[in-house]
């Protein structure tokens, strides 16, 4: 569980993925976009919604089993590569300006 509420990337999501964790975090920050579809989306403020994605995570069987996949398959897709490439290119594009 992440319920981040200010997030830059959110590599603790994607290494929890990578890990084969289900996973539930903030649907209202950039981890929205880190998590994509791998993972149940919360209102960070809302202790119920995260109680209830947790329960669900926990102990719907074929629930976690979905998330875990995803999960796997939506991690596999950052690598450190790809990351220092990113952060190449942002800095080129902020030199540039």
């Amino acid at each position: 569980a992440y319920p981040s509420l200010y997030e830059g990337f959110g590599l603790p999501v994607v290494e929890a993925m990578a890990c084969g964790a289900p996973v539930v975090t903030s649907g209202s920050t950039a981890l929205r976009d880190t998590a994509g579809d791998a993972a149940l989306l919360v209102d960070p403020l809302d202790t119920d919604a995260i109680a209830v994605a947790l329960r669900r995570a926990l102990e719907d069987d074929g629930l976690a089993v979905a998330l875990r996949a995803r999960g796997l398959a939506h991690a596999a897709r950052f690598t450190w590569d790809q990351t220092a490439t990113g952060m190449i290119e942002s800095w080129r594009t902020a030199l540039a300006a």
